[in-house]
């Protein structure tokens, strides 16, 4: 995902806690303290991905952005239930069909996916209805 951004010119960083050729490895985002003046854009490993969000506002500044690529079940959870109401994302951006992921990108030995996939855009500080909108 990094180097389509790096392509437009519109990547500032790349980290990953694994080293997988790309960007700066061993780099343990929850750690991290590095405020960022940007937006945050990453497909965080589900079991942390709330983690990820709260992490990932925590470090931008007000109307900067976080997008993140999900399972749409990520919108089920007391605990996410609680935590939308005090940050809605702005607009979640629905995949109408199957994404093939594939872990390392190991797209050969990946079969096809019965996940449903979305894209979760928080801004920092708004306070509205989330919108949802479908893709591809």
């Amino acid at each position: 995902m990094a180097s389509v951004f790096e392509q437009y010119n519109k990547l500032a960083a790349a980290t990953d806690l694994i080293d997988r050729g790309y960007g700066k490895p061993n780099v343990d985002f929850l750690q991290s303290s590095h405020h960022h003046n940007g937006d945050i854009v990453t497909n965080p490993p589900f079991r942390y991905a709330l983690e990820f969000v709260q992490k990932s506002l925590d470090l931008i500044p007000e109307g900067r952005k976080v997008a993140m690529f999900l399972r749409f079940q990520f919108l089920e959870g007391k605990a996410r239930r609680k935590f939308f109401d005090e940050h809605p994302p702005k607009t979640v951006y629905v995949a109408t069909s199957r994404i093939k992921c594939a872990m390392n990108g190991d797209f050969d030995s990946t079969k096809g996916s019965a996940a449903l996939y979305a894209w979760f855009v928080w801004q920092k500080g708004w306070k509205g209805e989330t919108v949802v909108r479908w893709i591809n």
